[in-house]
């Protein structure tokens, strides 16, 4: 607090300070003093300018209440159980109004003379809990909301993943002299130690691209962008960390990056270990880290793996222009130049980099994906009332903030008795695997790329020619096919190589080609269960992979 009484400066936990004037607000000099006091004294407490700046709106907006009344007091102490009820009454209607209600008494009830009396019982009555503003996604949304994020992160990575081996082989020297793609890995290289590719100056003032014709376009794809993420493509890898893990933003903004450690078992399978910095009420509780297994596409650890190679280059180019930077979320900014960093509990940019997610890039991908503003509140409570468990907070945070509130908990809720009816009725409609699980394999059947066939002349997909018609894809809906052991490790490679499909084209392509054997699939993963599931895609050969390509790519008829 400075000399005056009147200037309180709060420090954030990056030793950033921020300053607030209370002789600005429309209130006696006796107030303002007495209001200082109790905002530094509530400050001790913070670690961001986010809970100071919070405050001081609600500080504001009771000073403008008070300037307003017809008697103004000249200090707290003149505050009238009358006066505080019409403060009451002036906020209690909205959700902002509740808490502006909140932060007031707190900051009051810090002083001494509002400890007894008519004023202090109306300050000490209780404040409803705001109404929730938000519900989680339905499963429809949440299905739109990942395919949109998986669709444009995979296309960032693929871009980067091709870029990177131009690079590589560039450095390397193997590259033909004089052709386009060495040509290419010079300017390539010029990115990765700038972050951005050769440009000259023109007549006009303006900086051209100068490798243009080499490069195909001046857009930030076909320049920087062929090594570095953009802000949305971050956003959109967050959406999807944010499903799988229900990692705040404020976590993802201060994330190192992961480090390995060795992985029991499976050798083919990377550990790494996430630090996780949550700041909570209290000291010394801060910190936490999680292992997170890479074991297969379908691990948690995958989404952690391309994260990883995603921002290779932009975490290289950080530390070499800030020694000692390593976050994982790195993303290149499109305005280097006009870029003015404003939220100091965010970490600051280098040169060209931006880390974590702004609240600006989460509204304005939620906005270009036809959501009403930032997906995360909405899709972080979806996948903590799924978990069914607190996920880096308590219990009762869990409950009151996460669970209760929500309607679409609600709604499961109301709905529970009709829960069996409903599901009979929708297996009833689902598309199902018509075949048989066996214990092993049967002579007398024919086998197939899918399974075996009991008797192809019974076939629901007769040849003009005699036999069976269908492809072997249309197998795990025959009534003849019978699935052993050995049929497994193909099976769940199949299922994993369909589900990734899902993100690598179109929904009318998907729907068409492939849903009805991805959900054949899903059926006969049900009926296996999930542990032999798994423990099938850990015995998947060379010869399965082969197979399932093919089938994939439409190379494998009958």
């Amino acid at each position: 607090m400075s000399s005056n009484g009147l200037v309180v400066t709060v420090t954030n936990r990056a030793g950033f300070k921020q300053e607030y004037d209370f002789a600005e607000l429309p209130v006696p000099a006796a107030m303002q003093s007495s209001l200082a006091v109790v905002f530094a004294a509530q400050a001790r407490g913070w670690t961001s300018h986010a809970s100071a700046i919070a405050c001081w709106r609600s500080v504001r907006a009771f000073a403008t209440f008070v300037s307003g009344l017809e008697r103004r007091p000249d200090d707290l102490d003149g505050l009238t159980a009358a006066m505080l009820k019409r403060w009451r009454a002036a906020q209690i209607g909205t959700n902002d109004g509740k808490k502006t209600l909140g932060t007031v008494r707190a900051l009051l009830q810090r002083d001494p003379r509002l400890a007894t009396g008519a004023a202090a019982e109306e300050l000490a009555k209780r404040i409803p809990m705001p109404s929730p503003s938000k519900k989680s996604f339905t499963q429809a949304e949440l299905e739109r909301v990942l395919l949109a994020a998986q669709q444009q992160f995979r296309a960032a990575r693929l871009r980067i993943q091709e870029n990177t081996r131009l690079l590589e082989a560039w450095r390397a020297g193997v590259l033909p002299e004089g052709s386009r793609e060495r040509k290419l890995g010079e300017v390539l290289d010029h990115v990765a130690r700038t972050g951005d590719v050769p440009r000259t100056l023109r007549p006009g003032g303006q900086r051209g691209v100068t490798h243009r014709r080499i490069l195909g376009a001046s857009n930030a794809a076909s320049t920087w962008g062929r090594l570095f993420l953009q802000r949305q493509e971050l956003t959109a890898l967050a959406v999807l960390l944010t499903h799988r893990f229900a990692w705040n933003l404020s976590v993802l903004d201060r994330m190192p990056t992961p480090s390995t450690m060795p992985s029991a078992g499976e050798g083919a399978s990377v550990t790494y270990q996430v630090q996780i910095e949550k700041h909570r009420r209290g000291g010394g509780r801060w910190f936490s880290t999680e292992n997170i297994t890479d074991s297969g596409a379908d691990s948690p650890g995958r989404l952690i793996t391309q994260a990883i190679q995603a921002t290779a280059h932009g975490r290289e180019l950080a530390a070499l222009l800030s020694p000692g930077t390593d976050l994982l979320m790195v993303a290149r900014s499109h305005q280097v130049e006009r870029w003015e960093h404003r939220n100091a509990d965010r970490p600051k940019p280098v040169g060209p980099l931006v880390f974590g997610i702004a609240p600006s890039d989460a509204k304005w991908w939620g906005l270009t994906h036809q959501l009403d503003g930032s997906p995360f509140q909405r899709l972080r409570q979806k996948t903590v009332t799924g978990e069914g468990r607190p996920l880096q907070h308590s219990q009762g945070t869990h409950e009151s903030v996460y669970v209760l509130p929500d309607p679409q908990v609600q709604q499961a809720s109301r709905e529970v008795f009709e829960a069996g009816a409903l599901e009979a009725l929708e297996q009833a409609r689902t598309i199902v695997f018509e075949g048989k699980v066996a214990d092993a394999a049967d002579p007398a059947h024919q086998e197939t790329a899918t399974a075996d066939c009991e008797d192809e002349d019974s076939s629901p997909w007769p040849s003009p020619t005699g036999g069976c018609g269908a492809s072997y894809l249309l197998c795990l809906g025959c009534a003849n096919a019978h699935v052993h052991p050995g049929h497994h490790p193909r099976l769940a490679l199949l299922h994993q190589h369909l589900k990734a499909l899902r993100s690598a084209v179109d929904d009318r392509t998907w729907h068409r080609d492939w849903l009805d054997h991805f959900l054949r699939l899903e059926d006969l993963r049900h009926r296996l269960g999930p542990t032999a599931w798994n423990a099938a895609l850990l015995r998947v050969t060379d010869n399965d992979r082969t197979l399932i390509q093919l089938l994939i790519n439409g190379d494998l008829a009958p």
